[in-house]
């Protein structure tokens, strides 16, 4: 089935890309304005999640899946300039442009959360190894996962590896233009 995906870019403009088929991954999301905070624990059935998201975010966030690297997504992270990154699945603050960093490993990087207490982790034993996974605290979206001590120049040498179809970019609104001051 074709369809027409609308978006906007970074720099607020609508863009339609016309011919995706169904279940192609598609770009992060981008809108204009942030979402609504979500200020108690988002539950949904997985039929109302898989309503709500496309397929590849239903099975980033709700199958704990990951994108495939260096993709689409990731190269639009990297050309994104100032803003926020909210959950896909609820909108909850996540991650803000000032703590992005790009690590070169194919996903998003960041930090630092902007928002900790939208944030949770727990430990991930699923690929024989215990990695830290990361967690949207408000409706238990699988973001990614976290790892410390990589030499990252970072302050807090973390690096939150998190998948690009779980997260919807803001941009930054432009400051107001200043007038000339006069001599």
């Amino acid at each position: 089935m074709k369809r027409s995906l609308r978006w906007f870019n970074g720099s607020g403009m609508l863009l339609i890309l016309a011919g995706c088929q169904a279940g192609d991954p598609l770009p992060m999301e981008t809108t204009p304005n942030p979402p609504p905070q979500p200020t108690y624990t988002v539950t949904r059935t997985e039929a109302e999640w898989r309503q709500q998201l496309t397929p590849e975010q239903y099975r980033v966030l709700r199958q704990a899946g990951t994108e495939r690297p260096f993709g689409e997504v990731y190269e639009q992270f990297k050309q994104q300039g100032g803003g926020t990154y909210y959950c896909a699945g609820c909108g909850a603050e996540l991650f803000s442009s000032q703590e992005k960093f790009d690590s070169h490993c194919g996903w998003p990087s960041f930090y630092d959360p902007s928002n900790a207490r939208n944030v949770k982790t727990r430990d991930d034993f699923s690929l024989g190894q215990v990695r830290t996974e990361v967690l949207c605290a408000k409706c238990g979206g699988h973001l990614g996962h976290v790892f410390k001590g990589e030499g990252f120049d970072t302050p807090t040498d973390l690096r939150y590896c998190i998948n690009g179809v779980a997260l919807k970019f803001v941009p930054a609104k432009p400051s107001p233009a200043r007038p000339a001051s006069e001599p």
